[in-house]
Formats: structure tokens, C-alpha cells, sequence
């Protein structure tokens, strides 16, 4: 059996639910990267996409240097534990219409992230998706 920890991207980048949106786009550029873990004392809460910031606080004129990331951050987000089955994945990310999990410890501390892109580099890698995900990223 193939576990989450065999597809996921290791380190993913985190911010606290305090960090502002900018701190969440400046490392996002930085890292070339489309999300952010946000996390409070180190455990994972929620996940905040280049997206979000987009539609859920400039679009709503939030002002970036002073909105958390804890208000836009999607809440309640699904989790997987790197011992997980990928086959978990693919079927959290079907039933809930989502294309990021985090993958946590024991503790809730986020050690990872598994994209549909880097399932569908692990499962077809023939796939447009595939080749799109392994693509080096542009400017």
C-alpha cells in the first residue's frame, strides 16, 4: 500500500493565523508556492491559497497588510496522517471538491502537503494534469 507519505510534499510552508495576507503573498512568491498552512501554537488550522486571498479579501476590499490570515482561511480543513493511504486522498479530495490536504503528526503539526497534482504525478504520470504539475513553474 502507497501511504501519503510516499506522494506528499515535504515542509510545507506554514504562517500563524495572526500573519497578515502580504506575509502570506510575500511567501508564497518567495517559494513559488499556491498555499500556505496557517497554523496557531504550531498545529495546523486551516490553509490559505493564493485564491483565497484573491476572492475572499481583495475582491471583499480588505486591506492586505492588516487582515489575518485567520480571516480567510478555510477552516475545519480536511487533514491526513503521512501513514494514510494515498487512495484516502484521492477519495477526500472527490467527495469534499478540494486540491490540497495537509498531512499532520500525532500532534496536529503539519509535516507535509498532498496536491491532486502530485497525485497525478504519483497515479498517471502520463496525464495532461501530470505533466502540467511537473512542469518547472513560470514567471
Amino acid at each position: 500500500m502507497q501511504t501519503i507519505a510516499d506522494v506528499m510534499t515535504k515542509t510545507p510552508k506554514t504562517l500563524e493565523e495572526d500573519a497578515t495576507l502580504v506575509d502570506a503573498a510575500q511567501l508564497m512568491r518567495r517559494e513559488d508556492i499556491g498555499d500556505v498552512l496557517v497554523t496557531r501554537d504550531g498545529r495546523c488550522t486551516g490553509i490559505v491559497t493564493d485564491r483565497d486571498i484573491v476572492v475572499r479579501a481583495i475582491a471583499k476590499g480588505k486591506l492586505p497588510g492588516e487582515t489575518p490570515l485567520s480571516e480567510v482561511a478555510s477552516e475545519d480543513v480536511v487533514t491526513l496522517s503521512p501513514s494514510d493511504a494515498v487512495a484516502q486522498a484521492v477519495a477526500e479530495m472527490r467527495d469534499k471538491a478540494i486540491r490540497r490536504l495537509p498531512v499532520v503528526d500525532e500532534e496536529g503539526r503539519p509535516v507535509g502537503i498532498v496536491s491532486i497534482g502530485d497525485l497525478a504525478v504519483e497515479r498517471d504520470a502520463d496525464s495532461a494534469l501530470a505533466d502540467i504539475s511537473a512542469a518547472p513553474p513560470s514567471d
